[in-house]
C-alpha cells in the first residue's frame, strides 16, 4: 500500500460512522446576519462538526472581484497537488470563478478569484466539474425558449490552467462539437470512458450526452472539437397514445443522435445565430421535433456518476420540480426511480411526503451514499442522505442528514474531498449577502480511534522509514 493511499484509507475510517440522523425536517431560520452564519448554518446528524473556511465579505474587503452566489463545488482531482483546491463559480448577472486554496493556513489568503466578474460576458455560473485531462469545466445556466432568437448565453466554459496564478488564468468558450450546442447548464459528468453528459435547466427539457471523437484528448479544444451529441429518449419517446412526449419515465432507453459522428449538426434540428454572430445548435428546441425528440424531465439539475465494485457505473440525475432523482444505469440503458416523495424516510417508516422538496444538487461520499440537496430556503432545505443497499439504481430510505438555518439562503454545491474525509458546502445568496464555504467534519467513534491511531502511526513509520532509506 503506498503512503497516498494508506493516507486516503485513514481518511476513510475517520468519516466511516455510518449514523441514522435525528435532524427535524425544518429548524427556525436565523435572523439575517446572525453570528451563527459564520459558525454554525447548519443544524447536523451527530458525529460531524462545521466551521467556515471562506466568506464573502472577507473577499470583498480585500478588494476581490465577487458578485457571490456562490455554486458547485469540484476540487483538482488530478495532478502532483490534487485535492488542494477547491473551485466554485458566481451564479450571478455578472459572474466569475473562485478557488480557494486546502493547503493555505491563512483565512484571509486561501481564497482568490480566478475568473474576475463578467470575463467574456460570463453569466449565471453554475457547473463545476474537474475533467479527465485536468482543465476546469464551469457553464452558464441561462439559455433562451424555443420561439425566441438565440441569447449569447448557455455556454460551456474551461479554465485550462487552473492552478495558475490567478493573472495566468485562461478562460476560454468551449463548443460542444462544432454544432456549438446551447442548453441552460447545471449538472456536467464524465464516465469512465470519458462520454460527456450534460442536461437543460428548464421544466420540459433534457439530458444529453457528447461522445468526442477523441475520448483520450490531452486539452479541451481536442476533445471538443469532434464528436456526436446525443438526447435521452426512453421507450418509444412518446406517451402510451402516441400522441405526447413521454416525461420521466422509467425503463430501457436510448441515445438519438442530434449530430452526425464529427458533430455537425443533422437535418431538421434547430440551427440559429446567436448575437455574436455565432451558428448554434438550440438544444432546447432540437429535442421537441418529431423524430428528434427526447424524453422530458422537469428541470433536470445536478448530474453525479457512481462507479460500483463491478465497474459498472449509475448516473443520478436530480429533477427538481417534480421532486424526483432518477438513476440511469449506463451499462443495461436502463432509468430507474431512485428517491421520490414515495421514498420511506428511515426514521419515521413511512414514505417521505412533501418533507422531500426540490432536489437539486447531490454528491456521493466514499462508501457509495448518495446526497441530496434541496433547493430551498434557510430553516427547510434539508440535505437527505440515501441508502441503496443493493445498488440497482432505487433507494430503500432517505433520512435529514443536515438543515440549513441561514436566512433567505440554499445549500449547494456539496462535495466529498477524495482524501481528507471533509465535506464541503456553499451556504449561497443569504439575505446577509454574506456566502460562506462550510467545511464539515465526520468525528470518529470511540472504537474508531484505536484504528486511526494505528493507521497515523503507519503513515508516519513509513515516512520514516523512507527518509533513512
Amino acid at each position: 500500500m503506498t503512503l497516498k493511499k494508506l493516507s486516503v484509507a485513514v481518511a476513510m475510517i475517520v468519516a466511516g460512522a455510518q449514523v441514522h440522523a435525528a435532524v427535524p425536517n425544518a429548524v427556525p431560520a436565523l435572523p439575517v446576519g446572525d453570528a451563527l452564519e459564520l459558525t454554525a448554518p447548519f443544524v447536523l446528524a451527530p458525529g460531524y462538526v462545521q466551521k467556515v473556511i471562506a466568506d464573502r465579505n472577507t473577499q470583498l474587503g480585500l478588494g476581490q472581484s465577487n458578485s457571490g452566489n456562490w455554486d458547485m463545488i469540484d476540487t483538482n482531482d488530478t495532478g502532483s497537488d490534487a485535492g488542494r483546491y477547491l473551485f466554485m463559480p458566481f451564479e450571478t448577472g455578472s459572474a466569475g470563478v473562485q478557488r480557494v486554496d486546502l493547503w493555505d493556513n491563512n483565512y484571509s489568503t486561501r481564497t482568490v478569484t480566478i475568473v474576475p466578474n463578467g470575463a467574456n460576458g460570463f453569466v449565471a455560473g453554475d457547473a463545476s466539474r474537474w475533467t479527465p485531462w485536468g482543465g476546469y469545466l464551469t457553464a452558464e445556466e441561462s439559455w433562451s425558449d424555443p420561439q425566441q432568437a438565440a441569447s449569447g448565453y448557455g455556454r460551456l466554459f474551461e479554465i485550462t490552467n487552473p492552478t495558475a496564478a490567478p493573472t495566468e488564468i485562461n478562460f476560454v468558450h468551449r463548443k460542444i462539437g462544432p454544432a456549438d450546442i446551447r442548453v441552460s447548464h447545471e449538472g456536467l459528468a464524465f464516465d469512465k470512458n470519458n462520454n460527456f453528459y450534460f442536461i437543460d435547466e428548464r421544466n420540459d427539457s433534457h439530458i444529453f450526452k457528447f461522445v468526442s471523437a477523441n475520448p483520450n484528448a490531452t486539452n479541451g479544444a481536442d476533445f471538443f472539437a469532434s464528436g456526436q451529441t446525443f438526447v435521452l429518449r426512453v421507450g418509444t419517446g412518446l406517451n402510451n397514445t402516441n400522441t405526447n412526449v413521454n416525461e420521466e419515465v422509467t425503463g430501457a432507453y436510448s441515445w438519438i443522435a442530434l449530430t452526425n459522428a464529427t458533430g455537425a449538426p443533422l437535418a431538421n434540428t434547430i440551427v440559429k445565430t446567436d448575437p455574436n454572430g455565432l451558428s448554434i445548435l438550440d438544444g432546447r428546441a432540437t429535442p421537441n421535433v418529431i423524430g428528434l425528440h427526447g424524453t422530458n424531465f422537469d428541470r433536470p439539475e445536478d448530474m453525479e456518476i457512481e462507479t460500483l465494485a463491478n465497474g459498472d457505473q449509475i448516473l443520478y440525475v436530480a429533477t427538481t420540480t417534480n421532486n424526483k432523482v432518477f438513476a440511469l444505469e449506463l451499462a443495461k440503458n436502463e432509468i430507474d426511480l431512485f428517491a421520490s416523495r414515495a421514498t420511506i424516510d428511515a426514521v419515521t417508516g413511512a414514505a417521505v411526503g412533501n418533507a422531500f422538496t426540490s432536489p437539486d444538487n447531490m454528491a456521493i461520499d466514499a462508501y457509495g451514499n448518495m446526497y441530496i440537496i434541496e433547493d430551498q430556503d434557510g430553516g427547510i432545505a434539508n440535505i437527505w442522505k440515501a441508502t441503496d443497499v443493493d445498488n440497482d439504481g432505487v433507494a430503500e430510505s432517505i433520512e435529514v442528514f443536515a438543515t440549513l438555518r441561514t436566512n433567505d439562503a440554499e445549500p449547494t454545491g456539496m462535495y466529498f474531498h477524495p482524501t481528507n474525509g471533509k465535506i464541503y458546502v456553499n451556504v449561497q445568496h443569504p439575505g446577509s449577502g454574506n456566502d460562506v464555504v462550510e467545511e464539515i467534519s465526520p468525528v470518529p467513534e470511540p472504537q474508531t480511534y484505536a484504528m486511526m491511531l494505528a493507521g497515523l502511526g503507519l503513515v508516519g513509520w513509513m515516512g520514516r522509514h523512507r527518509r533513512q532509506a
